[in-house]
């Protein structure tokens, strides 16, 4: 099972933090320990590690010999972590980590730091088309795309149509020859603004 997914740049400050297991402690300290763990270790050294460290943080495994892992990859500024237990492979997880940056990238063509920042929402949303609960649902990125798009369409299709300024169709107000939003504002007071 998937504990944990983090994201966070090199100066361990979080961009993107989802657990899916109740923490013992605070989510900024569970991040801090696992910064402190991921980025003293050198390029050469495999992607994942076992952590007992984290059992203080996110409670002990329910059997003797499961065992917290933390699996990640480093992208550029930016550490991608999933907190993971021993059911779950390294390399799948390796390759998750992949697909989720792979649909970040269709995104926000090009995924950086900032994408995080201030997109966090549809961050979200893009994780939540590959993690629900703790398991992987897609990975499959064209399918995870094309939901990401059908999403961002409902969207703006509901703020389209509930915008009486917004210049398409579906306000309530006939659209025709409202071609600016001072056009909408006249037929919306009935001044005529020219």
């Amino acid at each position: 099972m998937i504990h944990a997914v983090l994201i966070f740049n090199t100066s361990g400050v979080p961009r993107l933090t989802k657990f899916y297991t109740p923490l013992q402690q605070s989510s900024q300290s569970v991040v801090q320990k696992i910064f402190s763990l991921v980025c003293h270790r050198p390029a050469g050294l495999c992607n994942f590690l076992d952590a007992p460290e984290l059992e203080a943080f996110l409670g002990p495994q329910h059997q003797q010999d499961e065992r917290w892992q933390v699996v990640y990859r480093n992208y550029a500024t930016l550490y991608f972590v999933f907190v993971v237990d021993s059911s779950e492979s390294e390399l799948g997880i390796l390759d998750l980590i992949q697909v989720f940056v792979e649909s970040l990238d269709r995104t926000f063509e090009n995924v950086c730091e900032l994408d995080l920042v201030f997109h966090f929402d549809e961050a979200h949303h893009i994780l939540s088309e590959v993690i629900q609960g703790g398991l992987v649902i897609e990975t499959n990125v064209d399918e995870i795309d094309r939901a990401v798009q059908k999403a961002a369409k409902a969207r703006k299709d509901s703020f389209t149509s509930a915008n009486p300024l917004s210049l398409g169709v579906g306000s309530g107000i006939s659209s025709r020859g409202a071609k600016t939003p001072l056009d909408w504002f006249g037929r919306l007071t009935g001044s005529g603004l020219r």
